[in-house]
């Protein structure tokens, strides 16, 4: 029950509050209000003379999920766009999204993908096959939440051993860094430019997702996650097409016209 307004004592009249006062007053309700609505961190940061965006998770306070298909249709969302006018009509506020694995010529995740609690698709140990594109490039791997609300980033081989099922998780290659290595797959001054989106669990609760500016190689992005970020394991999201999107500062990452339709999405929802 709200507490009831103090009265005057008799004879007596409140001081009117100056209007300065009131405008900073509401001011700074608003700018709370606004932290409290997103409250999560996102900060642009320069690597290496190249641009990232950085986006980290307290998944203790904002629970992360996976979409693929609208639950209302069964179609594909396809877009970050089409998730956020799903939530809004659901009373959802879009907070954060980003595109997660790689997917197929069917716009089917390629590797495991569990939604809550549930594998849509199985995980895919496959080697070798030069139509999955970077998925191919060993190891692959899996990041993950688990019903306990702990992340982690695991090799493929290392996810299927620990047998341990997830609340969320999508499958995606290459990873970028093993135990604090890097990729020994990869060269430190390839020319092989792309936009890049990754993602690490700095801690069991705290989840960073990183995507590029500007197009970068897979050494420098992993130097990113090992260096600047602090995480032991990360694993790649996808390249040329990655975006995110974050509600009071809007997308980054790939330009609009390099888009294409995309199979999982990651989200944070608030209330509207």
């Amino acid at each position: 029950m709200p507490a009831l307004p103090l009265s005057p004592r008799p004879g007596r009249t409140r001081p009117a509050l100056r209007p300065w006062l009131v405008l900073a007053v509401a001011l700074l309700t608003l700018i709370g209000c606004a932290r409290r609505a997103r409250a999560l961190e996102s900060e642009e940061r320069d690597f290496d003379g190249q641009r990232f965006h950085l986006v980290s998770l307290d998944l203790t306070r904002h629970p992360l999920a996976l979409h693929w298909r609208n639950p209302d249709t069964g179609e594909p969302y396809g877009s970050i766009e089409n998730l956020q006018a799903w939530g809004k009509a659901h009373g959802r506020h879009l907070l954060f999204a980003a595109n997660a694995g790689i997917y197929d010529r069917k716009n089917a995740p390629l590797g495991l993908h569990v939604e809550s609690g549930r594998t849509l698709v199985p995980l895919n140990l496959a080697h070798g096959d030069p139509a999955a594109g970077n998925f191919s490039l060993r190891p692959n791997g899996v990041f993950a939440v688990y019903p306990d609300g702990h992340a982690a980033v695991r090799t493929s081989e290392a996810f299927k051993a620990d047998g341990k099922a997830a609340a969320l998780a999508t499958q995606s290659g290459p990873m970028l860094l093993i135990d604090g290595r890097i990729n020994p797959q990869f060269v430190d001054d390839s020319s092989s430019m792309k936009w890049r989106s990754g993602v690490c669990a700095r801690t069991p609760t705290r989840v960073v997702f990183a995507v590029s500016e500007t197009p970068v190689n897979f050494h420098t992005f992993a130097r990113l996650f090992r260096d600047e970020i602090g995480c032991r394991d990360a694993l790649y999201l996808d390249g040329t097409i990655s975006q995110f999107y974050v509600d009071g500062e809007g997308y980054s990452g790939a330009p609009s016209f390099m888009l294409k339709p995309y199979a999982g999405i990651f989200a944070v929802f608030g209330d509207s």
